[in-house]
């Protein structure tokens, strides 16, 4: 999506006080949402930022995190790393109601290994922990709503 076409749409939220928008075209998924009324306009220029950037299929969205958080948990200890949502959507343990969560505090994980799932317009998107360690702390409880790139377990490797 060129830059220009994203004005555009963040233009069509400010004119219609739209505080999120989420269009897909053509296998490339744009996702904007407005922070808060006073830094509404900042955070959809970031997202469009963010957007440019972006690769095809990617949700798009200003992190709910601070940046420091990652640096640190590195600083207490550089064997931690976190697992992030790919995208904006609602975080679950489980593959079903009825079934174990994926992962718990103190379980081994492989880059392979599905440790949770996020559902983002009605479809579950299996999140692989993508390193190898053991899940040392849930960041996120079963149920709600993230963000994309939120810290969603923290793992030792």
């Amino acid at each position: 999506m060129e830059h220009r076409e994203l004005k555009k749409l963040v233009q069509l939220m400010n004119d219609n006080s739209l505080i999120e928008l989420e269009i897909e075209r053509e296998g490339e998924r744009v996702h904007l949402r407005k922070a808060d009324p006073a830094g509404a306009q900042a955070a959809a220029a970031h997202a469009a930022q963010a957007a440019l950037s972006a690769v095809p299929m990617a949700a798009v969205a200003p992190s709910a995190a601070p940046a420091a958080e990652p640096e640190a948990a590195a600083a207490v200890d550089p064997a931690l790393k976190e697992i992030r949502s790919p995208m904006v959507g609602t975080f679950y343990r489980r593959p079903a109601p009825d079934q174990e969560p994926y992962v718990d505090v103190g379980s081994s994980v492989d880059e392979e290994m599905v440790v949770c799932i996020v559902e983002a317009m009605k479809v579950n998107n299996e999140i692989k922990a993508e390193l190898d360690g053991d899940i040392v702390e849930l960041l996120v409880e079963d149920g709600q709503p993230v963000e994309f790139d939120q810290p969603l377990f923290r793992v030792r490797t």
